[in-house]
């Protein structure tokens, strides 16, 4: 981006999301002093950067909740909002399936040409499809294979969608069982602690339980993972994974739709990955 100036003959920017600054015989100093950064232009550059972070959190929502909504797209929308850079680096080489055509790597919009893919052999198609799907991963037929030609062609991903940790109902899974205990005993040092790793990884939470939501085959069905205790304060364990449908009914396991238990899974499996980890004092058993 350009440079504006900021007095003493000093000059602030933006460069990859943060300011830098520039003195008088234009070389880029290795940190803002502290009065620049205070400045009315570097207070109003720092308002950007906080508005285009906020941005680019409001877009990979919007575009993973074509994921996990399991509805058609319009194109037309696609279109609109494929010149905003950000949404750009969110969509580009994530796997779509367009209305009456095959599945393929989005790698370009054009009003004239319509939908531009790359397909299972690598070749680029376009189609004019009316709508299209953004599939969650764990619908997604030959996901290895995906994986491989994405990795082959170079492809990367701003949203996490092929390589999105997925998980299928056990077999062995009882046919009552309403819960899931894999996750139980995450000990964190306060639930205040247990809810602030929830958060920063993108769920709700709501009292002691977080809670991710997903629209599929027409309802919504939302995940609730215990997080333990009442008490913001104290010591917080996590309990058990379970279901409820859209009128906040519990749900058997067996009944859960597979993107809203994968989603589930990988939710209770993050916050519980940051729980407090006991260190073995050396001669402990192994």
């Amino acid at each position: 981006m350009g440079a504006i100036t900021a007095g003493k003959g000093y000059s602030l920017g933006l460069r990859d999301g943060k300011l830098v600054c520039w003195n008088a015989k234009g070389q880029l100093l290795g940190s803002v002093p502290k009065e620049l950064r205070e400045s009315e232009a570097g207070e109003q550059l720092l308002a950007v950067v906080d508005f285009l972070k906020a941005h680019e959190r409001d877009v990979l929502q919007t575009v993973e909740g074509w994921m996990l909504r399991s509805l058609p797209t319009p194109s037309a929308v696609l279109l609109s909002v494929w010149e905003d850079e950000t949404y750009r680096k969110a969509l580009e080489n994530l796997v779509i399936v367009p209305e009456g055509a095959s599945p393929g790597f989005l790698r370009g919009v054009d009003p004239k040409k319509g939908i531009g893919l790359v397909d299972a052999d690598g070749e680029t198609v376009w189609t004019k499809s009316e709508t299209f799907l953004l599939p969650h991963p764990i619908l997604l037929e030959g996901l290895d294979d995906l994986r491989s030609l994405a990795a082959e062609l170079g492809l990367t991903q701003g949203l996490k969608q092929l390589f999105r940790e997925v998980f299928t109902k056990p077999r062995e899974l009882e046919a009552d069982a309403g819960e899931i205990h894999t996750f139980r005993g995450g000990k964190f040092e306060m639930l205040s602690h247990a809810r602030g790793a929830a958060r920063s990884l993108g769920y709700r939470t709501s009292g002691a339980f977080a809670a991710c939501r997903v629209f599929e085959g027409g309802r919504t069905t939302e995940a609730r993972f215990w997080l333990g205790g009442e008490d913001p304060m104290e010591e917080a364990v996590t309990e058990s994974l379970a279901w409820v449908d859209d009128a906040g009914e519990a749900m058997l396991v067996r009944d859960v739709p597979p993107i809203a238990f994968s989603e589930g899974m990988r939710m209770a499996s993050a916050i519980y990955g940051r729980r407090v980890v006991e260190k073995k004092e050396e001669g402990d058993d192994v």
